[in-house]
């Protein structure tokens, strides 16, 4: 029997596309609320011992984790056989340690919900800070795939000659990783961090490639202001026609319209968060790891 993909609201094109490759069955499950703000979900599809998918990505992630928690529910309350999620944006990563006293750990106790309700999960470049991989606190097999090689691509594709651009030393490594694959040089930026709304940033002499269009890249973009002061770093350093990129374009209130504003020229992202500048494709390899899990599981 064909899997059953699920794809909640606002993942519907990313989770057609996803279902083709995996040769599942699309459904979009019918998600209301009640005037009192509880949660109503139905799944429209015959669901008793089959492989369940769930697509959600999780940015803005409180008002979506209620009905994806019911939705997974519903399928194990159903008989599924497996309950999985492809989940290309994943929150709760930030906070990964205990900066403060009586602060809490809200990546472990994130993952630790996700783990009972799910088989498995994957994602997409979660920002693994001072943690090594996913299993340190997911109690579940979890799959991490990696974008640096469809922005590669995209740089190559669409820039003619490059200047690959790190916004911090913490991106050095990826970075790289990204300039290999776009067979450009690379420089990294200083950045210290103020506070939330607060960067201060500078870059390296990049006299030696003034006849390059510098691309920044950044896993993500949220407010922005690391990307647009880097902006503005560059074009104090002289590059203009600076180009953006990111794997998961949060864009939180105006962050996109001010790193235009600023003067990033062509803004892309991955298609993680459904956003209009999502111009780089990360399908195939959600599919692939997808599929190497439910063989997996099946061999069990």
């Amino acid at each position: 029997m064909r899997p059953l993909l699920l794809a909640l609201p606002g993942n519907e094109v990313l989770g057609g596309r996803l279902a083709a490759l995996l040769e599942a069955e699309h459904a979009v499950p019918e998600i209301h609320y009640f005037p009192d703000g509880e949660t109503y979900v139905r799944i429209n599809a015959d669901v008793k011992a089959r492989d369940i998918i769930i697509v959600c990505s999780l940015d803005r992630p409180d008002a979506k984790f209620l009905p994806l928690i019911f939705l997974a529910e519903t399928a194990k309350d159903l008989k599924a056989r497996t309950v999985a999620l492809i989940c290309p944006y994943l929150a709760y990563m930030r906070q990964d340690t205990r900066f403060k006293p009586g602060e809490g750990i809200t990546s472990a106790y994130f993952a630790k919900a996700l783990s009972r309700h799910f088989d498995w999960l994957v994602t997409v470049d979660p920002h693994l800070h001072r943690r090594k991989s996913l299993s340190e606190i997911y109690m579940i097999p979890a799959a991490t795939v990696h974008a640096g090689a469809a922005i590669a691509a995209w740089v190559r594709d669409n820039v003619p000659v490059p200047l690959i651009v790190g916004p911090d030393s913490e991106s050095a490594q990826w970075v790289a990783a990204v300039a290999r694959g776009a067979n450009a040089p690379y420089i990294v930026a200083e950045k210290q961090r103020h506070g939330d709304h607060d960067v201060e940033v500078s870059v390296p002499d990049i006299s030696p490639w003034r006849d390059r269009t510098p691309v920044m890249v950044d896993d993500i973009i949220s407010t922005a202001h690391t990307l647009i002061e880097t902006v503005r770093a560059l074009q104090t350093a002289g590059a203009s026609d600076i180009v953006a990129a990111g794997v998961h374009g949060l864009f939180a209130a105006t962050a996109y319209d001010e790193l235009s504003a600023a003067g990033a020229v062509k803004i892309v992202t991955c298609n993680t968060i459904a956003h209009p500048s999502n111009a780089i494709d990360v399908t195939a390899i959600l599919a692939g790891a997808a599929r190497e899990l439910m063989r997996a599981h099946k061999s069990r």
